[in-house]
């Protein structure tokens, strides 16, 4: 069925041709006719073929329309493409000939019912092979056979019989005079008639090869039992496999259908040329080549490309590096400025102090002194003059060269200038007159905009340090209303954070699918400016208390009440001023530890915040968690290694600590940290508690030491049940009076875990089962129906046993109480009064972190280059182009390994961070931002991948289609198969997302290779395969043109694409990627963790 449809258009073509060259014989004078007119003047005969072309060239606008109708989806532009195929303007010699060979060429001639009988014997064959072989007709069949029937042999008409070449119902009687078919025409076998050859061909007359028995340079025989039989011209014209020898042959060209000329050095000539092309510079062209070696070329463009990619990536990082060394520098010297300065102004503070006490004391003296002699009025001159030598004698002792220098004029050093300019100038010493909590704050907001420059802004974080190392002396060991009470005292504005407090009553959490209880009635409170440590066995609930209050519990059905601030709010409507530290380290390998924090306050801290306020925040976490020493270096990778694991420990905490949040939720922050991180992390953490930050944190078993520091204890019981939740000073009292003493040196806190593990069992009659509910009864709390019989075995008093059924009558009101405030805890609005940069600012910030990822990834992504490279070298090798297939082949093969490679390579934007993007996400960064950045960044690859895979595959293959049009074609390939990829990344787990990338593209090829009438034909319309490789046959089937038309023609409709669709494919591809990156996007915000 494919080779019927390879010649419907053929027969259209032909008919339209030479209908359009014909009646130009046939208008002619009947004076012009005659073979004796011509035969008599000789001179005529050019004029007549003159006049014949010119005919031709007014009537073939006759058919134009019909030519646009059938054949429009093969030739774009008719008129050109009919003067590239039959302009024979330039050379009429075969014409000339003929009329001196045949002397009657009007009459032998094929008229439309002739080329309609031809054409259509290929559709009753069904094969292209048979298509030589005729069905009986008028002129050949069984009863006659005339020579003239013979390939390569035509016959002319009577002479009185005039042809109509117009006519297509009847064959003319074209049985006399048989001669062989005219040089530049051919004559199919069954027929006595000719046709002309078109430009691109050579249809010399045949010569008869005794070996082989055929006429060459065609592929037919002589009849058998005619001696007298000779060879004729050509036989065929079709494509290159059938009717093949008609082309003019490679390494060779045909200015005419009669002429052949072989191509000299430095010219290569195609098949099917009718003029040599000249070779550029850096090609090898030898004599007779059928395409010009632009190995050289492509091995040019790669080096090239290859040396700008090393620069681009050499200069940028060392940009980088040289940056970080300059600002490096700043802040060295701003941290040795403020600690001079600090270490002047505390000795200048001393000396203040101990003038003061001389002062005080002389004054005692004074007072002493006039009492005793009031009237010795000069005595108390002398007394006044003695300030000065006292302040002299105030100042500490000096060293024993102080005597030997008296007398002499000493130049006051440095120290000594720098505290008097304290003294004196103290508004000009940044960062000193704006302390902790100034009474001037907004003084400080307003100054800190004023700096500008990068050593400003690190004069001032670095000198707001050293004053908050000087206040910290005055607050340690106090608590967060400690703080207050002295601001208040001393009429000083603390800086505190909005509080946040979490009450809850009666939360029980059970698991949707199984109706498991893993926490059940849970009360209590967590304060803002304390410090809570949730603790118990293994299995306790731990996480997911800590999850439940965070709002990130999934699966699971939460009931009771969670209070914020005592309303009924979600704790989402906080999300931007609370952190939560999950047990996983989930920080960026690829990043230094001061990008991760930086990148953090950037987008998390308020957008109308100072830029200098929001480098003093990451320096003091910087400072307070250890990570000087290490804030340039890499966090690493499990590929790669970085910093320590108690180092990622901290820089996780740090991450969360840089937005200065109101709550701060950590899961287990000290595992896998040695006493003294974990004593510095908790130090830290008491400095966030002062400002009035609510923490809460999972521990296991800490140490006696950081177990001082807690304010507060959540001890958890088996079953998610509460055995302890109130101050840590009060916890050993509580369980000592139930008979639960801790032994001496052993850890409270552990003996607590061991005893409700079982491990040990506790005294005073108490069982393990039991603590939960002793904890409900001592509070008032309501106890759950299926834990009643324990108050049986508990001995207590009439009072508390009463309590019971007001306890149940309580938690019947909790449920209305839960029914009416569901609804709104499903809707969560911001309350968290803190306006965070907005999505340009956020893209700005990924843009840059996405691009510093993506330099540090130069080996990975040199490993792409050169695997795309090696494919496209092997393909431009391997799947050579055939004139006939317009490089279907190879291009189908390109289409999958481009589309496999550049899928493969897309699936690293977002496979490897959706723990970081998560984490991000759930903190109210945006979503749209980080997928635009990834997007934006990775065009990078998608203008250069096609470069890489053309420099081999285009140069080693030769394609007559232009470079660029392949390459928009890659460009637009790579651009799809890029947003596809992101969808199997975000959807899919790593292993499974690569599955898909191999099986897609290669299962879409197949469907887009199948027959276009057929149901996977139908459905390959929507496969991009199709439109890509419908883009690329289609660019290099318009440069075959002339003698390649019905090959052109035929391919096409077998293939079922258009020379018009090539805008149209490219827009489906670019389409198809746009479509896809937006499901991607939705995928990414829709999906959730599991």
């Amino acid at each position: 069925m494919g080779k019927i449809r390879i010649w419907l258009p053929c027969y259209y073509l032909f008919m339209i041709l030479v209908l359009g060259f014909s009646p130009c014989v046939w208008c002619a004078p009947a004076s012009k006719q005659t073979p004796a007119n011509a035969n008599a003047n000789p001179t005529a005969v050019p004029v007549l073929a003159s006049f014949i072309y010119g005919q031709l060239a007014n009537l073939t606008k006759v058919f134009h329309k019909d030519i646009t109708q059938v054949l429009g989806f093969c030739i774009d532009d008719v008129d050109a493409e009919l003067f590239e195929a039959f302009n024979f303007a330039k050379n009429l010699e075969f014409l000339n000939n003929c009329f001196k060979e045949t002397k009657d060429v009007t009459q032998r001639l094929c008229n439309a019912a002739e080329m309609k009988f031809y054409f259509s014997s290929f559709l009753e064959t069904k094969s292209t092979q048979k298509a030589n072989i005729l069905r009986p007709n008028r002129n050949c069949n069984l009863t006659s056979w005339v020579p003239g029937c013979e390939p390569g042999w035509s016959c002319s008409v009577n002479k009185n019989e005039k042809v109509d070449l117009k006519n297509a119902k009847d064959m003319p009687d074209r049985t006399r005079d048989y001669q062989p078919c005219c040089e530049g025409f051919f004559c199919p076998k069954g027929l006595t008639c000719m046709m002309p050859c078109p430009l691109g061909a050579y249809c010399p007359h045949a010569t008869l090869n005794k070996t082989t028995g055929l006429c060459e340079p065609y592929s037919y025989q002589l009849p058998p039992g005619k001696v007298n039989h000779t060879c004729g011209a050509a036989d065929r014209w079709g494509s290159e496999t059938d009717g093949g020898e008609l082309f003019c042959s490679p390494g060779s060209y045909c200015p005419t259908t009669t002429k052949k000329v072989i191509c000299s050095e430095g010219n290569y000539c195609r098949k099917g040329s009718t003029a040599p092309r000249e070779c550029i510079k850096l090609s090898n062209c030898h004599k007779q080549s059928e395409k010009q070696k632009l190995h050289v070329i492509g091995f040019i463009l790669i080096g090239a490309l290859s040396f700008i990619l090393i620069i681009f990536y050499n200069c940028s990082d060392q940009v980088i590096n040289t940056k970080y060394q300059r600002v490096a520098k700043s802040r060295e010297a701003a941290a040795r400025h403020a600690r001079e300065t600090a270490q002047a102004r505390e000795r200048w503070g001393l000396v203040k102090d101990v003038a003061k006490k001389r002062a005080f004391g002389l004054q005692q003296q004074l007072s002493r002194t006039f009492s005793k002699k009031m009237s010795v009025k000069q005595g108390a001159r002398g007394a006044f003059n003695l300030p000065k030598t006292n302040d002299e004698a105030s100042i500490p002792p000096k060293g024993p060269s102080s005597s030997a220098g008296k007398g002499k004029k000493k130049e006051p050093s440095d120290l000594t200038k720098m505290m008097h300019s304290i003294e004196n100038e103290t508004d000009n010493m940044e960062g000193f007159h704006m302390q902790i909590g100034d009474k001037n704050i907004k003084k400080q907001a307003i100054n800190a905009k004023k700096l500008h420059t990068r050593s400003q802004i690190f004069k001032y974080a670095y000198g707001q340090l050293e004053k908050e190392k000087a206040m910290e002396q005055k607050t340690k060991n106090m608590t967060f209303s400690g703080v207050i009470s002295m601001a208040t005292d001393d009429n000083t504005e603390i800086k505190t954070r909005p509080p946040i407090e979490i009450s809850f009553k009666d939360l029980t959490i059970t698991l949707k699918k199984k109706h498991k209880h893993l926490m059940r009635s849970v009360t209590g409170k967590l304060m803002p400016g304390r410090i809570s440590a949730v603790m118990g066995p293994s299995g306790a609930g731990k996480t997911t208390f800590l999850s439940a209050v965070a709002g990130k519990l999934t699966q699971c059905t939460l009931s009771g009440i969670v209070l914020i601030n005592g309303r009924a709010e979600s704790i989402h409507s906080y999300k931007r001023i609370t952190g939560f530290v999950a047990q996983d380290d989930i920080v960026h390998g690829n990043l230094t530890v001061e990008e991760n924090l930086r990148f953090n306050a950037r987008c998390r801290l308020a957008a109308d915040l100072p830029k200098a306020d929001k480098v003093l925040v990451v320096e003091r976490v910087i400072e307070s968690l250890g990570l000087q020493a290490v804030r340039d270096s890499l966090v690493g990778t499990v590929e790669k290694r970085g910093i320590s694991g108690g180092q990622r420990k901290r820089v996780n905490v740090g991450m969360e600590m840089v937005m200065e949040p109101s709550l701060l939720i950590l899961d287990e922050p000290t595992s896998g940290l040695d006493s003294s991180s974990s004593n510095l992390l908790l130090k830290a953490l008491r400095r966030e508690a002062l400002e009035g930050v609510n923490i809460c944190m999972v521990l296991h078993q800490p140490s006696y030491t950081l177990y001082k520091m807690f304010d507060d204890l959540v001890l958890l019981a088996k079953g998610g049940l509460v055995a302890y939740h109130g101050p840590v000073k009060k916890a050993e009292e509580y369980f000592a009076n139930l008979g639960i003493a801790v032994p001496d040196r052993v850890n409270p806190p552990d003996h607590f875990i061991d005893v409700l593990e079982g491990m040990v069992k506790p005294g005073g009659g108490v069982t393990v089962e039991q603590l939960p509910v002793r904890w409900m009864l001592h509070n008032g709390y309501p106890v759950p129906p299926d834990m009643m019989q324990l108050c049986d075995e508990i001995a207590m008093s009439s009072k508390g046993l009463a309590a019971a059924p007001d306890q149940s009558f309580s938690v019947d009101a909790w449920h209305e109480k839960r029914d009416s405030l569901s609804h709104g805890l499903l809707k969560s609005h911001d309350l968290s009064n803190r306006n965070t940069p907005g999505i340009n600012r956020q893209y700005r910030y990924y843009l840059g972190r996405v691009g510093k990822q993506r330099l540090r990834e130069a080996q990975i992504q040199a490993a792409d280059y050169l695997i795309l490279l090696v494919a496209g070298a092997c393909l431009g090798i391997l799947s050579s182009q055939k004139g006939d297939t317009f490089g279907y082949s190879g291009y189908t093969y390109s289409i999958i390994a481009v589309s496999l490679l550049c899928k493969i390579a897309a699936l690293r934007s977002f496979s490897l961070d959706k723990l970081e993007y998560w984490r991000e996400r759930e903190s109210g960064l945006s979503s749209l931002a980080y997928f635009l950045s990834k997007d934006t960044i990775d065009h990078f690859n998608t203008v250069i991948k096609p470069l890489v895979y053309l420099s081999m595959f285009y140069f080693l293959n030769s394609l007559r289609s232009s470079f660029g049009t392949n390459y928009l074609v890659f460009l637009c390939l790579v651009y799809c198969v890029t947003g596809i990829a992101y969808v199997f990344a975000i959807c899919f787990a790593p292993g499974q997302a690569q599955l898909w990338c191999v099986l897609v593209p290669v299962v879409l090829t197949l469907i887009a290779n199948q027959e276009p009438d057929s149901t996977a034909g139908k459905l390959a319309k929507f496969c991009y395969p199709r439109w890509a490789l419908e883009a690329f046959v289609v660019a290099s089937a318009q440069r075959y043109s002339g003698v390649w038309l019905i090959a052109r023609c035929g391919k096409l409709l077998e293939l079922g694409f258009d020379v018009h669709s090539w805008n149209t494919s490219l827009i489906l591809l670019i389409l198809t990627g746009v479509v896809s990156r937006l499901i991607a996007y939705v995928c990414l915000v829709c999906l959730k963790k599991k």
